[in-house]
């Protein structure tokens, strides 16, 4: 059993898990004797899955989609509104806006916002408030362990934390620049991604944005020049208060209305794309799986390769899924490192940084199963550089084209991206 929580049989990894070894080893002892119990009933029984938590967590989303909905037949209302008031020619209401502004003047106010505002938080009503209620809640025993160390360290007594969380669990945000200037600038990409086992891209797509951010009111009057050196057939859409005739011509982002500034304080949308391709060629980063049946279980081979050399790919997790009650895999070759999660049944292969240097690696291990037991295979990774390749090179003021210092941020991220 010990090896369905521990990867290694070392102290360390056995602190690591001590409160699940402890709930584990309750459920097997009673009274000093061996209950009659196999491994799924010890990992259900500490689950503790509640069926009234789950018709909370029901209730509560349903209540969430419905607030939802009613911001958006709100929003719809406002703007409604708005328009209405312009047409007759009466004084603008200060609401909506480029952005998330919330008060601008009538003379500068841009609408048609790309950037979504941000929704309020929904505080979801209880299901029932006759009492408390008794049914085993997820994640109690959780907060119970908390409970218990922090009385520990009250005591003087020394805790050790766990060396380092799961890849899967790890923010997937990349941190913004030390340095922000007046004007900044972020680059935002997600791609989604599937793929068939055997080969074959089933889908592909790219999600991208530039935000403009602009901190000081003599740095509202602004034009972006756009370094676009994409060469993969993107479709690129700018705001509609942009002129779309200078960007077309010149790949500058200016407002269709030189004299108007962009609004203070505010992340405003301003050039967005998007890719959507089945061209095996344009995948970033292709994975292989090859399961191989032996007398004791299945032989397995995965590699990785890099087509997109310009691309440097940080925190990369390869999550393959391995089969439960059999214990851990037996790792043969590997490049980077790896991770057992006998919890998940996951097998994670964790690389710092792959790039030109560094574009291919491997992972060899064996484990009792068939093939289609390591599938579907999901990806995650971070980068700093965009994989369109769209920058911003300059930022100049409309009046006398001087340049504006400005800073920048890129991130390409994923929002799926799996082997099936």
């Amino acid at each position: 059993m010990i090896p369905e929580y521990c990867r290694v049989l070392e102290e360390s990894e056995i602190s690591e898990h001590c409160f699940d070894l402890i709930f584990a080893f309750d459920e097997i002892v009673a009274l000093g004797y061996r209950e009659n119990v196999n491994l799924a009933q010890i990992r259900t029984f500490t689950e503790m899955d509640s069926h009234e938590e789950k018709v909370f967590r029901a209730v509560r989303e349903t209540q969430e989609r419905e607030a939802k909905a009613e911001m958006r037949r709100k929003a719809k209302e406002l703007q409604q509104a708005r328009r209405d008031a312009e047409r007759s020619g009466k004084k603008v209401p200060a609401f909506g806006g480029f952005g998330n502004v919330s008060s601008v003047s009538s003379g500068s106010l841009i609408t048609d916002t790309i950037v979504e505002p941000e929704k309020p938080k929904i505080t979801p009503t209880p299901v029932r408030s006759s009492g408390p209620s008794k049914a085993l809640k997820l994640g109690a025993k959780g907060k119970e362990v908390d409970n218990f160390v922090d009385q520990l360290k009250s005591e003087g007594e020394t805790i050790i934390s766990p060396s380092g969380k799961r890849g899967s669990d790890v923010s997937k945000v990349l941190p913004p620049p030390v340095n922000m200037e007046s004007v900044h600038l972020r680059v935002e990409e997600k791609i989604s991604l599937a793929c068939g086992r055997d080969g074959g891209l089933q889908n592909m797509e790219v999600l991208g944005m530039v935000t403009l951010r602009v901190m000081d009111e003599k740095n509202g009057r602004i034009r972006l020049v756009i370094n676009n050196n994409d060469n993969k057939g993107l479709q690129l859409q700018t705001h509609p208060n942009v002129d779309k005739k200078l960007f077309t011509a010149d790949s500058v982002i200016g407002l269709k209305n030189p004299e108007k500034s962009f609004p203070l304080n505010s992340d405003v949308g301003v050039l967005k794309w998007r890719l959507q391709t089945t061209d095996e060629s344009l995948i970033p980063l292709t994975i292989n799986c090859w399961p191989s049946e032996s007398g004791s279980g299945c032989d397995v081979n995965i590699e990785y390769e890099l087509q997109e050399e310009n691309l440097e790919l940080n925190d990369v997790v390869i999550s393959i899924p391995v089969p439960s009650g059999v214990g851990a895999p037996v790792i043969g070759d590997l490049d980077g490192e790896y991770k057992h999660d006998g919890r998940r049944n996951i097998l994670e292969w964790c690389l710092p940084v792959i790039d030109a240097n560094n574009k291919t690696g491997s992972l060899e291990f064996s484990i009792a199963g068939q093939p289609n037991d390591f599938f579907p295979i999901n990806v995650s990774f971070v980068s700093k550089r965009s994989y369109c390749d769209i920058q911003v090179t300059k930022v100049s003021h409309v009046d006398g084209d001087s340049s504006v210092r400005f800073s920048t941020e890129t991130s390409f991220v994923v929002d799926k991206y799996i082997i099936e």
